[in-house]
């Protein structure tokens, strides 16, 4: 894995930045689209980088790795839900795929942390 202390941050912050995107469209302050989980920065970043440098990590952080891949792909899914949904003038069921969204958010953020601190003690 990437030494850099910031490696994990940039993925962190990647996807708050795309968070921001979808909640601003969400509350009417912009029109974007969304994207499928390997068009983002941070899916990018699993499908290239990510799954080369995990190759070579500790069976912890692989696990994490797996459990990113797949709370990822539920975000997306979620987040796009809430935005086609918003965009039809279905608000019910708009807030319920946000509210996953959100939950799911705090999920990877919680694990992106947690590999942080995981990468950091292997490479101690």
């Amino acid at each position: 894995m990437s030494t850099d202390k910031a490696f994990f941050v940039q993925r962190l912050n990647d996807h708050i930045q795309y968070l921001g995107k979808v909640t601003n469209t969400l509350k009417g302050q912009g029109n974007f689209q969304g994207t499928n989980c390997h068009q983002c920065k941070l899916g990018t970043w699993i499908d290239n980088e990510g799954t080369h440098a995990i190759a070579h990590a500790s069976p912890a952080l692989q696990q994490q790795f797996a459990e990113l891949v797949a709370k990822h792909e539920l975000f997306h899914d979620f987040s796009n839900e809430a935005l086609v949904k918003h965009q039809s003038g279905d608000h019910l069921n708009s807030r319920r795929a946000m509210t996953e969204m959100h939950k799911l958010s705090g999920q990877l953020v919680n694990l992106l942390l947690s590999m942080d601190r995981q990468a950091h003690r292997q490479a101690a």
